[in-house]
């Protein structure tokens, strides 16, 4: 079955989407395999694979950890944006190590990027046919799939549910905060509730209930 699904998508290609290291000979082989092989393949090949497992592989198949924290850093929050020096500064790594990354994901149409006072600033390219694919995965890579889901099935009445501080600004810091908004919250089990989604997403989770918040909004009730 999985040879199948791979067979039924058109795999797009694209020069210069480079960089990552996967594998692919066989998909029958299954995903274990798989992804063990060190084959090159382009990022839009391996979105599409992720698509058909549906499992959060980001870490395993993006050997460039400068690569990932950029990934998060842009696509958590499409309205982050930064420029060499300060990425350099705020990843506590080189420009020559940043600057490499930048030009890859620019390059492959991920990353948008415009001039500002003598200063390259980049974000995430909203436009890209891929964009909502890559934003997902690296919600699942941070476990914000998983933070909603809990929330919604045992806090009750939640009509918001915002991520404010370091994962607003796209720094995976290991310490997610976490606004809820609605009515008759129940108060009483938040404790158990944090311990629960830091056991399955591997982060600390801290929860502050029914206060305004400015952040990145990743569920809302609709009306």
């Amino acid at each position: 079955s999985d040879r199948k699904a791979y067979q039924r998508i058109k795999i797009p290609s694209r020069a210069g989407d480079d960089g990552l290291i996967v594998c692919h000979p066989e998909l029958v082989e299954g995903p274990s395999t798989f992804f063990k092989k060190n084959l090159q393949f382009s990022i839009n090949r391996v979105l599409l694979l992720l698509v058909i497992y549906e499992k959060n592989m980001l870490e395993s198949l993006i050997t460039s950890k400068t690569r990932l924290r950029l990934l998060v850093k842009f696509f958590i929050n499409a309205a982050n944006n930064g420029y060499l020096r300060g990425l350099s500064e705020e990843f506590n790594e080189s420009t020559n190590a940043i600057r490499k990354e930048l030009n890859n994901l620019s390059e492959a149409g991920y990353l948008a990027k415009a001039d500002d006072n003598n200063k390259v600033i980049y974000k995430a390219n909203t436009t890209h046919p891929l964009f909502a694919v890559l934003q997902k995965i690296v919600y699942q890579h941070i476990g914000l799939d998983t933070i909603v889901e809990m929330v919604l099935a045992r806090m009750g009445d939640v009509k918001k549910v915002t991520i404010i501080g370091d994962y607003a600004n796209g720094n995976d810091s290991g310490t997610i905060e976490i606004v809820l908004q609605g009515n008759n919250l129940n108060k009483d089990y938040i404790a158990q509730l944090s311990l629960k989604i830091e056991k399955e997403i591997k982060r600390k989770v801290l929860f502050y209930l029914n206060q305004e918040a400015k952040g990145l909004v990743i569920y809302k009730e609709a009306k």
